[in-house]
């Protein structure tokens, strides 16, 4: 079993993390942006994906101009309204994160191919239920795949040293939430639609519901100074998934991007009003390579382990 996993299942009050850490800067515009940016992300998700059926614009098109928009949209954030300055890239950084994010689309299209053939011939064209039904549908169900997965990615150890390379960085911000190991990426995209597209959800819920999850994908790894309240319980946010980088594994829970219902239902919540990460990273550096140590971390799973040590005497 992988180091991070023990976290969500133990305590939830952890001694090493602190409450209301960061502080916020008083001008207006700065509140009314804290008050409004998630609304706003919200309110585009559902124009573009209306817009989008009724005027049956290409799925791919849609999807990939969107996810330009949605990233464009919190880099600027991230500047206006930053959790943590100290958490933007560096130039080297800006570098590493750029190649990752091209790879991390490569997997993306990868797993895209795969799947394609599969759920052309299986997903209806037209909904067969109402689209109010399907979509909630189909994002509970997306969503508890999605999970599944990522809890994996920490409890396997197989698993777990192709989803660490996420885990590297010590920061959390838009540009490297990119940072990704390209099977990584493709394993859990192709098991999410294929689900989708095997349950018998159709195309036009599939695109409202990737656009929502792309966006809350990129969203709760934004360095912005946005906190939900109450709306934590239901969906997932930066401050949420803060906590799941931790490098406290007793809060280090979170495994959902974007609801945070399983999270609930399955024990992996640890949130709480105020409550914020000591520090961010793997719990164990050393376990990786660097994130500028690009091939080495796409090698690092078939890297052979050390063999332990000799006990002590």
């Amino acid at each position: 079993m992988d180091e991070r996993e023990h976290s969500a299942d133990g305590g939830i009050y952890s001694a090493g993390s602190s409450v209301g850490r960061k502080g916020r800067s008083g001008n207006s515009p700065g509140r009314i942006l804290r008050v409004t940016a998630y609304p706003v992300l919200l309110l585009a998700v559902l124009s573009v994906g209306v817009a989008a059926l009724r005027l049956q614009w290409d799925p791919a098109w849609v999807s990939s101009l969107f996810l330009v928009g949605v990233i464009a949209y919190l880099a600027l954030l991230e500047r206006v309204i930053p959790y943590d300055r100290n958490w933007h890239p560096g130039k080297a950084e800006w570098r590493w994160y750029g190649i990752y994010f091209l790879l991390t689309m490569a997997g993306s299209g990868l797993a895209q191919l795969l799947v394609a053939v599969t759920v052309g011939l299986i997903s209806p064209a037209e909904p067969a239920r109402p689209l109010w039904i399907e979509i909630p549908g189909a994002l509970l169900t997306g969503s508890l795949v999605s999970y599944a997965v990522h809890r994996l990615g920490h409890r396997n150890a197989l698993l777990w040293r192709l989803h660490g390379v996420h885990h590297v960085p010590e920061k959390v911000n838009v540009a490297n939430n990119g940072v990704n190991h390209v099977l990584d990426i493709v394993l859990a995209q192709s098991l999410v639609q294929l689900t989708l597209a095997f349950v018998g959800f159709s195309r036009p819920a599939v695109l409202v519901v990737g656009l929502f999850v792309a966006a809350q994908g990129y969203f709760v790894h934004a360095n912005i100074d946005v906190r939900i309240g109450r709306l934590n319980h239901l969906l997932a946010s930066p401050e949420q998934h803060r906590l799941h980088h931790s490098t406290d594994l007793s809060e280090a829970g979170h495994y959902g991007s974007d609801l945070s219902c399983w999270d609930h239902f399955f024990g992996s919540f640890t949130w709480y009003p105020g409550r914020e990460p000591t520090a961010v990273g793997l719990h164990d550096p050393a376990s990786f390579p660097g994130t500028g140590e690009i091939l080495a971390g796409l090698a690092h799973p078939w890297r052979r382990r050390p063999a332990p040590g000799p006990a002590p005497e």
